[in-house]
């Protein structure tokens, strides 16, 4: 299989590029990725990290509220 794809997209002209032009486009994307979490607010990073882990009572409420409403 990989022969076929070989032989027909050495036969196609300028092919090259486009490799070169994958590349680049995830190099600029993880550096402006990279830029952006190094500038990002620090409170913002500690309020992203404890999301999984912050349990606010209010929406347990109302999602109890809301089950038991349907029972």
């Amino acid at each position: 299989m990989l022969k076929y794809i070989k032989e027909h997209a050495s036969s196609i002209e300028g092919i090259s590029v486009y490799p070169i032009f994958s590349l680049l486009v995830f190099f600029i994307f993880f550096v402006v990725l990279l830029y952006y979490v190094k500038k990002m607010d620090k409170k913002k990073i500690e309020e992203i990290s404890n999301l999984p882990l912050d349990l606010d009572t209010k929406d347990n409420d109302l999602f109890t509220t809301n089950n038991l409403k349907q029972a």
